[in-house]
């Protein structure tokens, strides 16, 4: 819930522990290989599990669980391209629907169903039947706000794309760039979708004129720029609108100390694009046998009920519940902007060029 995340992020930016084990800098598999007893899971650095979970998992596979982080979602999912022919581990996580595409045309994964798979969500599923990549969790990208500015300012926070190009919204918005964050490339999908071919450009011609500020990932943007999150408090964020996740605002209460009564954030529900983080087992795996024992953990009741308060995002198989922070707190959007993994493909890299050119020039 990807990465700048996912989705995701919103749990590394308030400080979440991240996990204990960590990547080789070996070449290769991060020192596994056929026979091996250490699988090596590349990420994103938004990626988080529990402990217990975790340990869980190695005491019942045998396979000791290495974790590479790899900066942002683009970043990451680049890096194994490049490296695919000798990879850096075993199994690679977070590669999102804006991203699929890039990742399969470039034969990043070997087909694997993953065992339990036949529980996973219909709406979440893509590469049907090649198998190359398993739905792990979803998201979605949103405009959260602030509610003590909006309170004092006795303004009503916006709820949809169309309420951002409003006057009294004008200097409020930070978003990310959409060439190199997750959460950026997801917002301009969402507009995209939500306007047309036609119309998403004149957008963003408004949205600019209405002084959207644009950073390069979700942690400055958040933690930096937005008056609402933790961080932005501490360094004094003067913006109360912000592009992050649905999912933020129970990340705030959970690690806000003493806990607060209400999140502190809302989040404008007609801004959302649905994200959803894949994984799969890398085309030149030297520990095949230990990456499909792992795809497997990633669906499995354990690890998806553990993903929620871990890395802040929805598990995507059917009978995993939710923690009551999520359902107070961050509820999925009920209609959030989606996109044919196709029309991704089609048109991404185009988009993001004439985004480039038409707000950051």
């Amino acid at each position: 819930m990807s990465t700048g995340k996912k989705v995701v992020a919103a749990a590394v930016g308030l400080g979440l522990a991240t996990l204990s084990a960590c990547g080789s800098s070996d070449s290769g598999s991060g020192g596994s290989g056929s026979g091996s007893k250490t699988v090596t899971l590349v990420s994103h650095d938004s990626f988080a599990a529990s402990k217990d979970v975790l340990k869980a998992f190695e005491k019942e596979s045998g396979y000791e669980v290495r974790v590479l982080k790899d900066g942002d979602a683009g970043q990451a999912v680049n890096k194994a391209i490049l490296t695919k022919d000798n990879p850096q581990g075993d199994v690679f996580f977070g590669v999102d629907n804006t991203l699929l595409s890039r990742a399969l045309d470039n034969g990043l994964f070997q087909s694997y169903e993953a065992r339990g798979s036949d529980l996973i969500r219909p709406q979440y599923r893509a590469d049907q039947g090649k198998h190359r990549v398993t739905p792990v969790d979803s998201g979605d990208i949103c405009v959260n706000y602030d509610k003590a500015y909006f309170s004092e300012h006795k303004l009503t926070p916006p709820a949809s794309f169309d309420d951002l190009i409003k006057p009294e919204y004008k200097n409020l918005l930070v978003t990310e760039n959409a060439s190199t964050s997750s959460p950026g490339l997801g917002f301009l999908l969402g507009t995209a979708a939500r306007y047309g071919d036609e119309r998403w450009q004149d957008y963003w011609k408004k949205l600019k004129a209405n002084g959207v500020k644009v950073v390069d990932g979700w942690e400055q943007a958040y933690n930096e720029e937005f008056s609402g999150s933790a961080g932005g408090r501490k360094a004094k964020g003067d913006r109360p609108l912000v592009v992050s996740y649905a999912s933020s605002p129970p990340a705030e209460v959970v690690f806000a100390d003493p806990r607060p009564k209400t999140a502190p954030t809302g989040v404008a529900y007609g801004t959302c694009f649905r994200q959803i983080e894949y994984a799969g087992l890398l085309s030149n795996a030297r520990n095949s046998e230990g990456g499909k024992a792992l795809l497997d953990f990633l669906v499995s009741k354990e690890f998806q009920e553990d993903m929620p308060l871990s890395m802040f995002v929805h598990p995507v198989i059917e009978g995993a519940s939710l923690p009551e922070e999520f359902t107070e707190y961050g509820p999925a959007a009920k209609d959030p902007e989606t996109m044919a993994p196709s029309r991704i493909a089609a048109n991404r890299d185009q988009w993001v060029k004439s985004w480039t050119s038409l707000v950051l020039k």
